[in-house]
Order: C-alpha cells, then sequence, then structure tokens
C-alpha cells in the first residue's frame, strides 16, 4: 500500500535540517532579530528558499563588527564550528541609508573562504524602506536588486507587515 500512496502524493522527501548563521549590520546591533525570526518561522524573505517541511535552525548570530566587518573575518568559522549549512546577510545591511558598501565582498569573501553558501537577506524588505529607496540613488548605484532581488519577490501586504 505504501506504494499507491506515493503514486498518488508523489514522491516522498525527507524533511532536512539546515543551520543557519545570521550576521546583521553593526549599526543594528542592539536589533533581538524578532522580523529576521519571524521571516524563518513564516519562510519568508530569505528564507522563502527552503522547504516547509525543513526543519531551520540558528547556530549563530552576529554584527559584522562595524565597518569595514572585521568579524566577517572569523564569525563564519564559529559558524562552521555550530554546523552552519549557510549564512544569511540580514536584510539590515540591504535597507539601510546607505546600504552596506561592503555586501559584495562579505559574500564573496565568506564563499571562498568557509566554503559556505551566503544568502542576501532575512526578512522582507519593509515597504517603507522600498519607498524611500525607490528615490534615493543608492540601490541603483550598487547594482543591489541584482543580490536582494529575491527580497522583492513578497506582495505589497507582506512587505508593509515588515513596516
Amino acid at each position: 500500500m505504501p506504494e499507491l500512496v506515493q503514486l498518488v502524493s508523489g514522491p516522498q522527501v525527507e524533511p532536512k535540517t539546515v543551520r543557519i548563521g545570521i550576521i546583521i549590520c553593526a549599526r543594528y546591533r542592539n536589533c533581538g532579530g524578532g522580523k529576521c525570526f519571524r521571516a524563518l518561522r513564516q519562510r519568508q524573505g530569505g528564507f522563502s528558499r527552503y522547504a516547509a517541511e525543513d526543519q531551520l535552525q540558528i547556530v549563530g548570530y552576529s554584527s559584522c563588527g562595524g565597518c569595514p566587518g572585521g568579524n566577517v573575518e572569523y564569525v563564519p568559522a564559529e559558524f562552521l564550528k555550530n554546523g552552519a549549512d549557510a549564512v544569511h546577510l540580514a536584510t539590515g545591511l540591504v535597507v539601510g541609508y546607505p546600504p552596506c558598501p561592503h555586501i559584495r565582498q562579505f559574500k564573496t569573501f565568506i564563499e571562498k573562504q568557509y566554503g559556505l553558501p551566503v544568502v542576501v537577506g532575512t526578512h522582507p524588505i519593509p515597504l517603507k524602506y522600498l519607498q524611500t529607496h525607490d528615490q534615493l540613488p543608492f540601490w541603483e548605484q550598487v547594482n543591489m536588486k541584482d543580490i536582494a532581488g529575491h527580497l522583492l519577490a513578497e506582495s505589497r501586504e507582506v512587505m508593509e507587515s515588515y513596516n
């Protein structure tokens, strides 16, 4: 009978555990992470890439250490010690005024040095930030939509809920 169930519902996919480290911008170092953790639970923003049945675990949460990002050199090593499968660069690095000038270098460095995939973004972009950035040159100057465009895929309603 299991064969019949598989034919009707499709192949069974085993849920997996994905261990994630998050690096936030130092100017938000006092952030409690509420938007990031809500997005993780609801599989929104940068966490929309993970299957609903997968178990997501946070194995580290740190600031970049302040410009130019000194913590980025060693924090991923701590994430790896805790079993990290991926690193997320928090949405605050994208939406700040101005956005982080080092975000591309962080992504490249972590991927090359530590072999961990890096996702730019955690929670969806709050609508109020999107509306402001649409009037400013920052994102265009650094081609932010190239590395964080997936954060714009959420509906207006979802983005507004992160204001």
